[in-house]
């Protein structure tokens, strides 16, 4: 293979094949290297992390469910430190090439996963998603990407960030082969009878702004074409930035009671963004996370009400076309608080949420989100390959 977009990691160049038959049988992915690969070092994104912990002597279920169905491994992917990004820029290993946005940023954490996606080195890669690692850089680098119901799919051998939150998810060019990807991961799921009902989060277009309301205007009208009725709502409304905050906290939490003992003995060199996270993580006021984790429940039965089985949510993936690389922290950090008020619902309810490539801005792609009830995501897979032109 010819990594021409920085997306493999150099101490995850592995190709490997368990079988040549079953279900995926002829297709190639990458893996995300926070996914344990038995003989493959696991990097985090972290050369500290790569340097402290022993080789993983034990394949991650989800790996070798893949690998069980005939997939062929073509090796680890780049991804953002400890996973706890959302732009793709790694301070020590660099940036993916995002060959459907020259010039901009891949998204992350999942960055090698969506980059060689994107520029078809594999077809089809797994990222993970803790606050939205899957679906923005779906919707940054033009492609279908799908965070699972929470507990759907194993975690075991998977590095956490916020193990409350973190989900395995992947990326694929069409539809098809993104729902021929979940029947192997997702197993057999519950009977599933088509929605009839689509529910337009009125207040989460207005917060993504005019530009991206107006890109996803048609899309949205085609994807309504297939439902009985349609009726716009409101979400959050203006508690977007207090659900925003309460999602911090509580990932900020979880991610310092998963790594803050290794950060304090090896002392990791972390780089720009990630380094004020988890030391802000060190300082927590306990009241202010147990305040978060009452007001999560709260939304969560909030969003699983407006969800019965019938009905779907749609929202925008993201606030933007996907930023300029060596775009100002400062700018970034804005982008990213924006980008939170419409990845963190789904992730507080532990609900799938689909990204669509189905709309430009700018010459860049741009994508629309469903969301269904839980473990209602094989609803959101059939929804997206019965999408015209999708």
């Amino acid at each position: 293979m010819n990594d021409t977009v920085g997306a493999f990691c150099q101490h995850g160049l592995v190709a490997r094949q368990d079988r040549e038959t079953g279900p995926l049988a002829g297709l190639s992915f990458g893996l995300k290297d926070l996914i344990d690969l038995a003989g493959v070092p696991t990097g985090a994104g972290s050369p500290d992390w790569l340097a402290t912990h022993a080789v993983p002597a034990t394949t991650a279920p989800v790996a070798e469910t893949l690998l069980a169905a005939g997939a062929c491994l073509l090796g680890k992917t780049q991804m953002d430190e400890l996973a706890w990004s959302l732009n793709g820029e790694n301070a020590h290993y660099g940036t993916p090439v995002n060959v459907a946005a020259p010039g901009r940023i891949p998204g992350g954490s999942s960055s090698g996963s969506a980059a060689a996606t994107a520029a078809r080195l594999v077809d089809f890669a797994i990222g993970t998603d803790t606050g939205g690692s899957v679906r923005l850089p779906a919707s940054y680098c033009g492609l279908f990407g799908l965070r699972p119901t929470h507990g759907r799919i194993s975690l075991a051998g998977i590095v956490p960030l916020a193990p409350s939150y973190d989900t395995v998810g992947w990326f694929a060019r069409d539809p098809a082969l993104l729902a021929r990807v979940g029947r192997v991961l997702l197993g057999a799921g519950a009977p599933r009878a088509r929605p009839r009902r689509l529910r337009i989060a009125r207040d989460l277009f207005e917060r993504a702004g005019p530009a991206v309301a107006d890109a996803l205007a048609e899309p949205l009208a085609r994807l309504a074409r297939s439902f009985e009725a349609t009726e716009p709502v409101t979400v959050a409304g203006e508690a977007a930035p207090a659900w925003r905050d309460a999602f911090r906290l509580i990932q900020s939490s979880e991610a310092w009671a998963a790594h803050g003992a290794w950060i304090e003995r090896a002392r990791p060199r972390f780089g720009p963004g990630v380094r004020e996270r988890f030391e802000a993580a060190s300082r927590l006021d306990a009241g202010a996370v147990a305040a978060a984790r009452s007001l999560r429940r709260e939304i969560a039965a909030q969003l699983r009400a407006l969800l019965p089985d019938d009905t779907l949510l749609v929202l925008p993936s993201a606030p933007g076309i996907a930023p300029r690389r060596a775009t100002p922290d400062a700018e970034l950090d804005l982008f990213r608080a924006r980008a939170l008020e419409l990845l963190c619902p789904a992730g507080h309810a532990g609900l799938p949420q689909i990204s669509l490539p189905l709309a430009r801005l700018d010459g860049c792609p741009l994508g629309l989100s469903v969301i269904a009830g839980p473990g209602r995501d094989e609803t959101l897979l059939d929804l997206a390959t019965a999408i015209p032109e999708a």
